[in-house]
């Protein structure tokens, strides 16, 4: 083998890096481990160059060479590997959902030192910790949406208010992230026995409930879609919770047996209360099943596990906040975030979380 073969070897071998660089859709410069590669070829290559010896006795700088070549496709290979390993996964990363269901407590409330004023930068810093994907609210006025949109920018919101007056009243209100998710469809449908009327209301009700959703696309997830809903049961109407929970029930059916479905909401109601068995429970011919996040990340049901703050730390009742999904996610985690400033609360409800997988 002459000197100048070699040297066209080398050229192969760089022009096969560069090909296969291309083909995987890499950058070469931010490979991290290639340009430790050429260095040290270089390095070698530099030192073996000044102890060439006469014209045709190339014999053992060829071994020399055909060794630093090696060596160096090694760390060019370890590092288009070590690029395709990071984006794979990020990739899989980025099929997680963090979810978040927190009721913010109505802003026109008399609350004296817990009046909206002077807690709603602390609402928006509990977000934000959390930094969800998906968030629920209730009790949501549009002024407090408004807030809501100015210190979350990179989510966007749907509501619409529970009244006649679609822009008056609470909302149970969706944000989603800009950047990772199309918005398909939205609407809002009343929790009565005429839910496309609004303002209506039935059974016990005190008051007009409803449920919000949105249809997105997942852009980190293969592009497949979901439909994220919202609501909020009433506080003293037991017969109403019920048949509301029904509802909602009936809805995520008529989306299909195959539809990927979550839900969050201040629901009123217990764990193993009537509306929570009329919502989760095992799948039929044609309707998915629907799962709670905490218990199955929390199998033992404790003391403790309340979701109702008080304003003061409380723990003890029931665990009323929850967010559930069907099947096509799976739970990854699921908390009661507790997140205060000093003894502070952001609301008189803890927001509770889950952190879920698409399958």
């Amino acid at each position: 083998m002459s000197f100048q073969s070699f040297l066209s070897a080398v050229s192969c071998l760089a022009d096969t890096r560069r090909k296969l660089s291309s083909c995987l859709y890499l950058d070469s410069s931010k490979l991290g481990c290639f340009p430790l590669g050429m260095k040290l070829f270089s390095t070698f290559f530099s030192r073996s160059s000044i102890v060439l010896g006469p014209r045709g006795n190339h014999g053992p700088l060829q071994v020399r060479l055909i060794l630093n070549v090696c060596f160096c496709t090694l760390f060019s290979v370890s590092g288009i590997l070590c690029q395709i390993g990071a984006k794979e996964t990020k990739a899989d990363g980025a099929s997680t959902l963090r979810v978040m269901s927190f009721n913010i407590r109505l802003g026109v409330a008399k609350d004296g030192p817990n009046h909206w004023d002077l807690r709603k930068n602390l609402v928006v810093s509990t977000i934000k910790n959390f930094n969800p994907d998906l968030l629920g609210t209730q009790e949501t006025h549009p002024f407090q949406a408004d807030f809501l949109q100015k210190g979350l920018p990179g989510h966007a919101y749907y509501g619409v208010g529970r009244m006649k007056n679609p822009k008056s009243g609470e909302q149970c209100g969706l944000m989603y992230r800009k950047e990772r998710f199309e918005l398909l469809g939205s609407g809002t449908f009343w929790l009565s026995q005429t839910p496309g009327k609004p303002g209506s209301k039935s059974w016990d009700s005190s008051l007009p409930r409803i449920a919000s959703w949105a249809r997105l696309r997942d852009k980190s997830d293969r592009g497949r879609e979901f439909t994220f809903i919202n609501t909020h049961f009433d506080h003293r109407g037991r017969q109403a919770r019920l048949e509301g929970a029904k509802i909602i029930r009936r809805h995520v059916g008529e989306l299909g047996k195959h539809a990927r479905v979550i839900i969050t909401g201040d629901f009123n109601a217990g764990e193993g209360s009537g509306p929570y068995r009329a919502l989760i429970g095992s799948s039929s011919e044609d309707q998915a099943s629907i799962v709670d996040t905490y218990r199955i990340a929390h199998p033992k049901r404790v003391e403790g596990e309340g979701t109702f703050s008080a304003w003061s730390g409380k723990r003890s009742g029931n665990r009323i906040d929850w967010v559930l999904h069907t099947p096509h996610f799976l739970t990854l985690s699921a908390n009661i975030d507790r997140y205060n400033d000093s003894g502070r609360y952001p609301s008189d409800h803890y927001p509770v979380t889950a952190i879920l997988k698409a399958r």
